[in-house]
């Protein structure tokens, strides 16, 4: 059902936790299947990620999708990082099962968000 590399991310997920001086935070979720994503960022003044690290109440596919997208981004400029989309990072992973498509696969739209308030708090 799930790839290996799901299953990878799942078992061992690369930068869960929070940054305390996050420059933007992001939440999603998604009311149906209950899954919660929240995404934090540090940005320095090129505007390059230089730390993301989440924190995610869901499935195992939930999971995997965040932690994919925090690997996705690490060392990106922003412009970059907003072009990643939810079935970019399920191609990352090898593809996700269609079930878990619509409410597994919010981790892109965290990210954005926490771009947004970043972006928001900087006046930009």
């Amino acid at each position: 059902m799930y790839t290996e590399k799901v299953m990878d991310h799942f078992s061992n997920p690369r930068n869960v936790g929070d940054i305390k001086d996050a420059d933007g935070v992001g939440e999603v979720g998604n009311a149906k299947c209950g899954d919660i994503m929240r995404i934090y960022l540090k940005v320095d003044n090129n505007d390059v990620i230089t730390d993301v690290k989440f924190k995610t109440f869901g499935c195992g596919a939930a999971i995997a999708t965040s932690s994919m997208v925090t690997e996705m981004v690490k060392g990106k400029k922003l412009d970059e990082a907003l072009e990643i989309s939810n079935q970019a990072v399920a191609e990352a992973l090898g593809g996700l099962p269609p079930a878990k498509m619509h409410c597994s696969n919010l981790a892109a739209d965290a990210l954005h968000e926490a771009i947004k308030d970043y972006i928001t708090k900087k006046g930009k």
